[in-house]
């Protein structure tokens, strides 16, 4: 994503208030990660999609911003038995989540029932919820694909303390999204509004080298 193209998007999403829902979004991550008693934040998306980007766009603006719980623990449905041990993570982990934990969700579509299981019981011992989902998103982004992501999508809501629907008609938009989240996440609350952060955005894709192990 080179600046022009995000210059040009931050024009098409000026006053749609998509901007200010990330902004939103993004400082009750930071809050939820930074508040006293908080534990690990657990990354987790579909059976179909594994936040792999996002995952890596947290660490790095978990080093940048010096805010170390922003490192996620990405959680994969089937890990491979060679995978190393910081991808080898199972749904397991989100059983075992307790109060402090933070469970981020990524689901461009459908959740699918073992994941909506084990997310609600994390949140029944305590954890903070939180959607980024394919739902349809304010500023004509998309939709999902059917009828079955949308409901799966809305059972997803319903046990999110705090959910941001991005839509998926076009992939760049979801991909933005996770962009602006974890790149608003890194940013000391009050410091600047959501379209400074994108114009930030713009500025670190074509500049700035990547620290991620991802």
């Amino acid at each position: 994503m080179d600046a022009v193209r995000v210059s040009a998007l931050r024009e098409r999403l000026a006053g749609t208030g998509w901007l200010e829902a990330v902004g939103g979004f993004a400082g009750t991550l930071r809050r939820s990660v930074e508040r006293r008693g908080a534990g690990e934040l657990l990354l987790v998306g579909t059976e179909a999609y594994e936040p792999w980007h996002l995952a890596a766009h947290l660490a790095d603006e978990a080093a940048w911003s010096a805010v170390p719980r922003l490192a996620p623990t990405l959680l994969r449905h089937r890990p491979p038995a060679a995978a190393p041990a910081h991808l080898a993570h199972d749904l397991r982990r989100l059983t075992e989540a307790g109060r402090g934990a933070t469970v981020l969700v990524v689901a461009p579509g459908a959740a699918g029932a073992p994941l909506l299981e084990r997310v609600q019981d994390a949140r029944r011992h305590g954890a903070t919820v939180l959607a980024l989902d394919g739902a349809a998103a304010p500023g004509g982004l998309g939709a999902p694909a059917d009828l079955a992501d949308l409901t799966d999508l809305a059972d997803l809501a319903g046990l999110a303390h705090e959910r941001l629907a991005v839509g998926t008609a076009a992939e760049e938009p979801f991909d933005l999204a996770q962009h602006l989240v974890s790149a608003a996440a890194g940013q000391p609350p009050g410091r600047r509004s959501a379209l400074d952060r994108l114009a930030g955005l713009a500025e670190r894709l074509t500049s700035a080298p990547t620290l991620s192990r991802w």
